[in-house]
């Protein structure tokens, strides 16, 4: 998951007249009292931080695309760098070492997220398992999603799935006449295949399932915006104004009446429910674990299961999607990369007319090009905050309890200290490599490490490993303008994902 620091709202004029003189009145106090305020004495040692403005803090310096400008603030004051939003201390990790601190060395203390409003409202008060606080509660749902939907046997499990929804995948683009939109058919894909996982069935092809498949990426926006009025309390009638509020309230209210209704519409079914697993999705199976002997399910266990659902869609459609994006649009910025995998990929099927997992296995180019793509467009580029629980060390600085921890995995993908070249697309570094992106070397950590890591990384890939392999196996391609690969726009799209803000549009052959 990912974080998007962007506004959702603008000010017009008169906003901005009615909070003017509010900005410049606490300014001249603020100066005020830190004149008259004596200065208190401590022999604590802080990490380093830029500049801040009174009341906001360095709330100005995220932008919108926060993950570059921590970059950018990190280069110059350090891997370890303090920054204030409002009152509220945010330490960003942007080294190996960094990570490795917190999500190793210390752990349980950054094992809880901070909360606020929104995440509250969305993730039915933190029932969950990605905003849960760390706790007994926690543990249970991280061990009902991982047992039942995200363990190695389940995601082989799922291969009918990837392999039917693949070759649907592969014939709309040979129906294509023209050029293809490829960052639109990743997100239908995708989409399909968690629907079918978690329900059992796609819901792309009704008016209801179109909604929600919507309100999915409603919910990754507002959860990753950051809003002055979240960290300055007395700005929170911002939000209200400029309709974010309102926003929040229809997107929750939504949400829940299609979860409601998907299981409503189970519950109704009951033959074999009250025996345990009555299918193979995720929702017939927490079903039954949460039935009680009428078949019946609480309401506290409802909203549990409505939530970790959530989690399943917000966390794992939008994620495959954004790397399958950025990983064709590298391969036809570098054609020899291309040429390179395309040749591995049908050397080892050339047997056979579709790819297997037995294949994909054997593809270690290919691992390394999704490696490369990971370290290079990370899908969540600044990893789910966590706070400390309290006072600890961090090479060397004092981080007082309550401090919310960033870490920029776009940073750390590009640090020089890790990494040669870093800003070449070069899966040849991962040949030789140990390397790998499942919490043990810190200088991958696309999905996280510790206790909080992404619980998906295994079904995720699993589907990048066999959706790339077919697509440069069954085409060659080439971009959808004539373009050459080198002059492709790589702007970014602001948002917990960090998606391409122009589509991805090129054209397919079959191969010869």
């Amino acid at each position: 998951m990912l974080i998007n620091f962007s506004c959702n709202y603008k000010m017009d004029e008169t906003q901005i007249q009615l909070i003017l003189p509010s900005l410049i009145f606490l300014f001249l106090l603020w100066i005020t009292i830190k004149n008259l305020s004596p200065k208190p004495h401590t022999n604590k040692n802080p990490p380093p931080s830029p500049p801040k403005l009174p009341i906001i803090g360095n709330l100005h310096q995220l932008g919108s695309l926060p993950h570059k400008n921590l970059e950018s603030l990190a280069r110059k004051h350090g891997p370890i760098m303090l920054l204030h939003f409002g009152p509220v201390p945010v330490l960003v990790a942007s080294s190996a070492d960094a990570a490795r601190e917190i999500t190793k060395t210390h752990d349980l203390i950054f094992s809880s997220r901070p909360l606020n409003k929104v995440s509250k409202k969305l993730s039915y008060n933190g029932r969950d398992v990605v905003f849960a606080p760390y706790g007994e509660y926690w543990r249970r749902a991280k061990s009902v999603l991982m047992l039942q939907l995200l363990s190695g046997k389940r995601v082989q499990s799922y291969r009918l799935i990837r392999e039917e929804e693949t070759a649907i995948l592969v014939k709309r683009i040979l129906e294509c006449s023209g050029p293809v939109n490829l960052s639109e058919m990743f997100s239908e894909f995708t989409n399909d295949g968690i629907c079918r996982s978690a329900f059992g069935r796609k819901y792309s092809d009704s008016e209801s399932g179109r909604k929600f498949l919507e309100l999915v990426g409603e919910v990754s926006e507002v959860i990753g915006a950051v809003r002055a009025g979240q960290f300055v309390p007395w700005l929170s009638w911002m939000d209200r104004v400029g309709g974010f509020d309102e926003k929040v309230d229809r997107i929750a209210r939504e949400m829940d009446e299609f979860l409601e209704g998907v299981m409503r519409e189970r519950l109704d079914d009951r033959e074999g429910l009250l025996e345990g697993k009555k299918g193979d999705n995720f929702l017939d199976i927490l079903l039954g674990i949460y039935s009680d002997s009428s078949g019946e399910v609480s309401v506290d266990d409802r909203e549990s299961i409505k939530a970790i659902l959530l989690d399943v869609f917000a966390a794992g459609t939008d994620t495959t999607s954004v790397f399958l994006e950025w990983a064709m649009t590298e391969l036809l910025r570098n054609p020899t990369v291309m040429q390179n995998l395309q040749n591995e990929v049908r050397e080892i099927a050339k047997d056979s007319s579709n790819i297997t997992e037995y294949d994909s296995e054997r593809m270690h180019y290919l691992k390394a090009v999704i490696k490369e793509t990971l370290r290079y467009h990370p899908p969540v580029p600044l990893l789910v905050p966590r706070v400390a629980s309290k006072d600890v060390k961090i090479k060397g600085y004092d981080v007082e309890a309550g401090t919310v921890v960033m870490i920029n995995a776009w940073a750390i993908g590009r640090d020089g200290v890790s990494w040669n070249e870093p800003e070449e697309f070069k899966p040849e570094r991962f040949l030789n490599s140990s390397i790998d992106f499942k919490g043990l070397n810190f200088e991958l950590v696309p999905f996280g490490a510790g206790r909080r890591a992404c619980p998906g990384a295994a079904f995720a890939v699993a589907t990048i490993e066999f959706v790339l392999a077919s697509l440069v196996q069954k085409f060659d391609w080439k971009l959808g303008d004539g373009g050459e690969g080198e002059i492709l726009d790589m702007s970014q799209r602001p948002g917990i994902t960090v998606h391409r803000d122009i589509p991805l549009i090129a054209v397919a052959s079959l191969s010869k």
